[in-house]
């Protein structure tokens, strides 16, 4: 179990990227290293679940961790839910598992994620609109996200573009309209009880995220993906002020250590007494640790 005491932030946002890049045919490989150049990541071959839980651990920061199953649209073989929640339950110090279900997979991923969270822990998916191919208002999900709502899970969704494709030929075959957060208005209003999360600074919808977040009462927003430095200063008006319960702290690990995350987040105009509660507290009672 995580000591909140003993942590000093919870990072809602970690991937878990191997054994997935160890398929170099699938095209994964390709993928991660012109991601890795566009983030200036510090590795030569992403780490591990268990050497992220070390990473973490070391830094005294608690972890969602999620593989992203978009085996359909991309053709990269995903990495087992099981296995990541297994990895995660032998560090449970530091690690909090979610799952990914590509929602195109129907009735079979429904079934598989009632299972998860039920027989594995898993407390929350992982959902990427611009790897999957859908749009998250698309029917093809609902009865995926009403199985999460019934289960109590948590739904977090990539939003925005935040690199993973650029440079590459045609953006890797990636489409960013699928990743408006303005399409998950519809999922909060038609799913009430199913707590969301927009993950990342919504570059170019910012407004539409911090409107959606502000309306609905069931949707936060995770920093992640970006270097604070370089967030809009609408983002951290809101942070500062009407939204200031709904901001968690998310790195993007590996693309971005969660030291540098925190190293450039002291150095812009965030209130001090709310520092707290968008590194820790806020993803606290999210996750129901407190």
């Amino acid at each position: 179990m995580i000591d909140l005491d003993s942590i000093l932030a919870i990072d809602i946002h970690t991937h878990a990227e191997e054994p997935c890049g160890c398929h170099p045919d699938d095209g994964y490989d390709a993928l991660q290293s012109t991601m890795a150049e566009y983030f200036r990541a510090p590795w030569k071959h992403p780490p591990t679940v268990p050497e992220t839980a070390a990473h973490y651990r070391a830094q005294k920061i608690a972890a969602v961790i999620f593989p992203v199953d978009a085996e359909r649209e991309t053709g990269y073989r995903r990495y087992a839910n099981e296995e990541v929640a297994e990895i995660a339950a032998e560090n449970a110090d530091v690690l909090i598992p979610f799952a990914s279900i590509d929602p195109w997979k129907g009735k079979m991923g429904v079934r598989e994620a009632r299972r998860l969270m039920r027989e594995f822990g898993i407390k929350g998916f992982k959902f990427h609109p611009t790897m999957q191919g859908f749009y998250p208002n698309d029917r093809i999900a609902y009865d995926l996200y009403r199985a999460i709502e019934e289960e109590g899970g948590i739904a977090l969704f990539h939003t925005g573009q935040t690199g993973v494709g650029s440079g590459m030929k045609g953006g890797n075959g990636m489409r960013l309209k699928y990743s408006n957060p303005m399409y998950m208005d519809d999922v909060a209003v038609d799913f009430p009880d199913l707590r969301i999360i927009l993950a990342h600074p919504s570059f170019p919808w910012q407004e539409e995220a911090l409107a959606v977040a502000q309306h609905k009462p069931n949707v936060y927003i995770d920093l992640s993906g970006w270097s604070p430095k370089y967030f809009p200063s609408i983002l951290v008006r809101y942070c500062n002020s009407i939204l200031r319960k709904k901001m968690l702290f998310g790195s993007d690990w590996p693309m971005i250590a969660p030291e540098r995350w925190l190293a450039d987040f002291e150095g812009i105009g965030i209130k001090d007494e709310i520092r707290p509660d968008i590194l820790k507290h806020n993803a606290a009672r999210l996750l129901g640790l407190q």
